[in-house]
């Protein structure tokens, strides 16, 4: 389970310096501009999945270095191939060779390329239909200007040293009429059945100025939520707005780190990158005070005893080790307080 707010871990000082530790700054701009925080996340993680019979003989054609289409009722051969026939649906089967020579249909240029581009220099996008395909392929064209591309250009596929089973084995297209292709007819290796593709987002988060209050609470070691007026709901951790009136959530409640426990789930199954030992319980915590239940490890007893109506308590990490998220509570433990009638948190689910 990820604990935290979206920008947990991260803050800057008043001033506005970055802080080394954080990367966190504040945005603070004019004197009449709110003073938010803002920090660079990034999100990384590995998708594993199964391909199909279709794509994987499409991606085990690549690792041979060949590329594979499939007809459909039409007499079209579509590339890359797709598991069911665009007019009628069925199911497709008929498997097509095509070469690794085609013609760019359309490209468009990349002045700034991104991390995990092809190229670290500028090139460009190209739709491209290969010979023998009735459709398109994206792919990168490997030109040093715009003015060395165009529509009708002739390409073929630059390929990898050695082929992994994925589109990657085309490291890209280059100009050119005749194919360097060395199909690897003797392969002895299983099919390609399972990918794994590497995702990793990159982006700048700007907390509102509501989420700036509850980061800074954080760092001071006080949970903060917000509302929009008296008799309002308290959000926590704290919304831009009440989603039922659009009232700027701008008055603070500093809440009690004590709660109820009002639904749970035992975690049962391991996972990779794990960091407790299952079984444990991940559940939604009531903080006294707050309409909106957070959610929260419970630990601190068996994972059996956890129920609906516990009271809980957090349990935070020493003062050296806090962050400027809610991982500075580590986790919530039974405060030994007579568990809560269900009335009292029934609105709450």
């Amino acid at each position: 389970m990820t604990q935290g707010n979206t920008a947990s871990g991260v803050i800057a000082d008043e001033k506005g310096s970055e802080l080394n530790t954080s990367g966190l700054t504040s945005d603070a701009g004019t004197d009449t501009a709110p003073d938010v925080l803002s920090a660079p996340l990034r999100v990384r993680f590995d998708y594993t999945r199964s391909v199909g019979p279709t794509i994987g003989k499409f991606l085990t054609g690549l690792r041979g270095q060949r590329i594979i289409g499939v007809r459909g009722s039409d007499g079209r051969v579509l590339v890359p191939p797709s598991e069911y026939d665009p007019v009628t649906a069925e199911p497709l089967t008929e498997f097509v060779d095509v070469a690794d020579v085609g013609t760019v249909e359309s490209w468009t240029w990349v002045r700034e390329p991104q991390s995990g581009q092809p190229f670290d220099r500028p090139f460009a996008w190209a739709l491209i239909r290969l010979d023998g395909a009735d459709t398109a392929l994206l792919h990168a064209v490997d030109v040093a200007e715009p003015g060395e591309i165009a529509k009708g250009m002739r390409v073929r596929a630059r390929w990898t040293a050695e082929g992994t089973g994925s589109i990657t084995d085309i490291a890209c297209f280059e100009p050119g009429e005749t194919s360097t292709a060395a199909p690897v007819l003797d392969d002895d290796r299983e099919p390609v059945t399972v990918i794994t593709t590497p995702v990793d987002l990159d982006y700048k988060h700007t907390a509102s100025p509501q989420e700036t209050v509850y980061l800074r609470g954080l760092a001071e070691g006080k949970l903060i939520g917000a509302r929009s007026g008296p008799g309002e709901k308290v959000y926590f951790p704290p919304r831009g707005a009440n989603p039922t009136s659009g009232i700027p959530t701008d008055d603070y409640i500093e809440l009690s780190d004590h709660g109820t426990v009002t639904t749970f789930c035992i975690v049962n199954v391991p996972f990779l990158g794990q960091r407790i030992k299952p079984p444990y319980v991940a559940a939604y915590v009531l903080l006294d005070g707050a309409d909106i239940p957070v959610l929260h490890l419970v630990l601190g007893c068996e994972a059996s005893e956890v129920r609906m109506g516990m009271r809980v308590k957090a349990v935070w990490r020493p003062r050296e080790e806090w962050g400027f998220g809610l991982e500075n509570v580590d986790h919530f433990e039974p405060s030994g307080e007579p568990d809560a009638d269900y009335d009292t948190y029934k609105h709450h689910l």
